[in-house]
């Protein structure tokens, strides 16, 4: 629904907020904060400060005031989409009526003092792989005359992670241990690795979930969605080359993922949503339990993707970040509201706080690769970094940052802030 919060017409009284790259007026996304000496608690990005939820919760709605108490976002994922549209609505007239100033501006919060945390308790981490042109190039280095296994066009594929190791944006990725086996070796040894990458990935938030044993349709699977963060799922390829047949991923990718704190809700989104891009010729369908003709006109989301590294050197140097990649989110054969509806359709009960991760978005051109394997080539065609260095993977010291925009005609864009993580040495 596009309604008044919309408008890009609308101005905030918080004076940072008029033009900025990520946290406009027109975005207000939630997340955990933690002020300077203070304990984690709800709030909503605006331009460079934060709102404390709990301090204006009597000025809020009954229904979202009441589930703002806590440290996590777990009570308020677990309303229905009215209430959160109700809490977005009453929040962008505080924000925009002069008039609430002075009962309000007490309870904002100079983002730079303050800590980010995840935005929810993760029960469940599930991750998808419905960036067919990322599949299409892992599966050309493994199987050059079939990349694409039989299934991939009519299931979306997707395996459960660990939410245990999931964490916020700024979080270090410590280099993880673990077997590998390179072609010419007799057996595997183990140690760390040497093939760290990163997937260029978006995270969606679950919401009201189901119960047990009842799917979501697909025409409902949107009221399930709270929101999107960006989402890098940090993988070890020499691992992954050894281990993922015949059961798929395990330690090449439950040691780290990491996820930008703010939640850029589903509402905030309402304005870029556009077509799923028409299917080629020849590929079949979406079964029925998949199929809405509404998801197909607007399920997919005008969002350009971009990925920086920095590395020791550069920063030592101060080089800025080398863009690596940049893309548009729309290159996902499935839409969101299909994962959704197919990660339920067999009755596995979602519930609020549940995380589930796209899979790598890549363009069909260099320019928009989501990952090193794939810009390297397998490592066989190093990338050229300012100063002289080259990356086939990541090495220690590295500094790899996701960014995001969503733009459209007639509206103002929104960010989604960053999801950093600089690479530390193995330990043990």
């Amino acid at each position: 629904m596009i309604d008044e919060t919309h408008d890009p017409d609308l101005r905030c009284w918080v004076e940072s907020a008029a033009g900025h790259a990520e946290y406009p007026v027109q975005n207000l996304p939630l997340g955990i904060f933690a002020p300077a000496g203070g304990a984690p608690r709800p709030g909503i990005a605006i331009g460079d400060r934060i709102l404390d939820l709990q301090a204006v919760a009597a000025l809020l709605p009954d229904a979202p005031a009441r589930a703002l108490g806590g440290a996590t976002l777990n009570p308020l994922f677990a309303l229905p989409a009215a209430d959160r549209r109700a809490l977005r609505r009453r929040v962008s007239a505080l924000l925009s009526d002069e008039g609430q100033r002075d009962v309000v501006e007490p309870a904002l919060h100079r983002a730079a003092d303050c800590t980010l945390h995840l935005p929810a308790a993760i029960g469940d981490y599930t991750d998808f792989y419905v960036g067919i042109h990322h599949a299409t190039n892992v599966g050309r280095q493994f199987r050059p005359d079939n990349p694409l296994l039989p299934n991939y066009k009519w299931v979306p594929i997707g395996y459960h992670g660990r939410a245990s190791s999931v964490r916020p944006s700024g979080e270090p990725v410590i280099r993880p241990r673990g077997q590998r086996k390179p072609p010419q070796a007799d057996a595997p040894d183990y140690g760390p690795t040497r093939r760290l990458d990163y997937e260029l990935e978006l995270g969606v938030w679950i919401g009201r979930g189901n119960a047990l044993g009842e799917p979501i349709p697909i025409a409902e699977a949107g009221e399930h969605i709270v929101g999107l963060s960006l989402l890098n799922d940090w993988s070890a390829r020499d691992f992954q080359a050894w281990e993922y047949q015949p059961l798929g991923p395990f330690l090449a990718k439950n040691f780290h993922t990491s996820v930008s704190p703010w939640v850029v809700t589903a509402e905030a989104l309402a304005p870029f949503r556009i077509a799923q891009p028409p299917r080629p010729d020849g590929d079949p369908a979406p079964l029925p339990y998949l199929a809405d003709a509404a998801d197909q006109a607007r399920g997919a989301l005008a969002i350009e993707l971009e990925v920086h590294l920095s590395t020791a050197a550069m920063r030592a140097q101060g080089t800025p970040p080398h863009r690596l990649s940049r893309g548009p989110a729309s290159n996902m054969y499935w839409t969101i509201a299909q994962i959704v509806a197919h990660h339920a359709s067999n009755g596995c009960d979602l519930r609020p706080g549940d995380l589930l991760g796209t899979g790598t978005i890549s363009a069909p051109t260099d320019d928009g690769l989501g990952s090193l394997l794939e810009i390297s080539r397998g490592g066989t065609a190093p990338i050229a970094l300012p100063g002289g260095e080259t990356r086939s993977f990541l090495e220690d010291g590295d500094e790899l940052i996701l960014s995001a925009h969503a733009a459209a005609e007639g509206y103002v864009p929104i960010g989604f802030g960053e999801c950093r993580a600089r690479i530390a040495p193995a330990r043990g």
